[in-house]
């Protein structure tokens, strides 16, 4: 099977979208399916030419087109494709013709995948990572929330219309895709995880923890209170940061791990150095997965306050890590734990967020019956499982797609630009004229004659 996958976030942009695609992606090439990742360049891309492909170092990995790109107005993160590279994209694509257009964002890039679908008659499936309404007016504060989330709500309407099918990766997801089309045809499938990236013995962690301590003399003695994800408002960190004082009362011997970057890092750095916290919470800044998946080897709890996280991707990975969670039951999260499984799933209060955390720190046979819990846990969203799953998903899709709208087709410009076609038309069209021109001379001899 060849599958495509639009979007507008890849790598080196860091969010839940790129670890699903890239996951997924690689998992489908392991298991003898060819992949196309259509997105965006970055600026360090501007200074090499762009090939068709640009085919990874691992062997055997997905195919990349890289589209030119602007800085999007509204974060400094995020890339805009350029419009006018619809055509070109849509004839690397075409090298590629694949049986199957999946669609991961909502901008340029997957607007391209929802015209090469309609073009090619193939069917779109569309995955709903993000609960945009929830983001969006974060991105916009100088228009009024409701207005921002009027006109949201009116984007993805018109996404999820065009979509033939579409994955959901939370029932909560779910739900709201129905309110905003009720007769959407829904899968239900998380992100797997890669167990491989977050199986490291004590030694390679001790090792680690060591070079971590000089570079940050804090840590040393401490136990290591982690989160990780992109450093936003919508993440709820400045919750974690007001009630680390209270941890500190109790387990002094404690450090906060902020693992991550964005547009609010400063802020939170503010907030962290308003309560003296500047020795007990660290800003790490952004980290490569493999060093984060040493973080996690190295942490006594994975501490995630987010109300807004469709997936609860490092919720997983902690719990792969061996890593009791203390998280408070939103979304993701809500469907990762389902309830105090490898951790304890909390309400949004910071009482009982921070009476959890103590009782691990202080209670070590808790903490070890909740690692060896969050193991056994997370068994279940290993990425091969769920790999088998999309395969599923994506081949009745195909075979439904086909028994209402028949085989794919070949766009009008690609047989407008065939030579072929130009000549086989040509030669009908000459075919034709003479015919006519022959019956016209017989109709005009017989007028004659009479």
């Amino acid at each position: 099977m060849k599958i495509v996958m639009f979007t507008d976030a890849y790598w080196p942009r860091v969010n839940g979208v790129t670890v699903s695609v890239d996951t997924y992606s690689r998992s489908l090439s392991k298991a003898g399916h060819e992949v196309l990742i259509v997105c965006s360049s970055y600026p360090e891309s501007f200074n090499r030419p762009l090939s068709s492909f640009d085919i990874p170092s691992e062997e055997g990995g997905p195919q990349i087109v890289r589209v030119p790109s602007l800085p999007a107005l509204i974060t400094k993160e995020d890339r805009l494709a350029k419009f006018n590279k619809y055509f070109w994209v849509f004839r690397q694509v075409k090298l590629f013709d694949p049986d199957i257009v999946h669609i991961n964002t909502e901008m340029m890039i997957a607007e391209f995948g929802f015209w090469y679908a309609r073009a090619t008659n193939l069917p779109a499936i569309y995955t709903f990572h993000t609960m945009w309404e929830e983001y969006g007016p974060n991105y916009f504060p100088m228009f009024p929330s409701f207005l921002v989330k009027f006109f949201i709500r009116g984007i993805l309407k018109y996404i999820l219309y065009r979509s033939y099918r579409v994955i959901v990766p939370t029932p909560q997801i779910d739900e709201v895709v129905k309110v905003y089309r009720k007769h959407s045809h829904t899968y239900l499938l998380p992100t797997g995880i890669d167990p491989e990236l977050f199986d490291h013995d004590k030694a390679e962690g001790a090792a680690y923890r060591e070079g971590l301590e000089e570079q940050y003399p804090a840590l040393k003695g401490k136990k290591i209170l982690l989160f990780a994800g992109r450093v936003t408002k919508e993440k709820n960190i400045s919750f974690l940061i007001g009630l680390l004082p209270k941890i500190l009362e109790a387990q002094r011997d404690t450090v906060l791990f902020i693992v991550g970057s964005g547009p609010d890092l400063d802020l939170f750095k503010a907030e962290a150095h308003k309560l003296g916290l500047e020795g007990s919470c660290i800003f790490t800044g952004y980290m490569d997965r493999k060093d984060l998946a040493l973080i996690y080897s190295i942490s006594e709890i994975f501490v995630f306050p987010s109300l807004t996280d469709t997936q609860g991707l490092v919720t997983l990975e902690a719990m792969f890590s061996g890593v009791p969670v203390v998280a408070i039951g939103a979304l993701g999260t809500l469907m990762v734990m389902g309830g105090d499984n490898g951790g304890f799933m909390v309400k949004n209060d910071a009482g009982d967020f921070t009476r959890r955390v103590l009782e691990l720190l202080s209670d070590s046979t808790l903490h070890h019956a909740k690692s060896l819990e969050a193991r056994e846990h997370a068994r279940s969203w290993s990425i091969d499982e769920l790999t088998k799953k999309l395969i599923q998903i994506y081949d009745s899709t195909i075979g439904e797609y086909k028994e209402e709208h028949g085989e794919k087709r070949t766009p009008v410009w690609n047989l407008l630009m065939n030579k072929r076609w130009w000549k086989i038309n040509n030669r009908i069209f000459k075919d034709r004229a003479n015919q006519k021109l022959q019956e016209m001379l017989v109709r005009f001899s017989k007028q004659g004659s009479e």
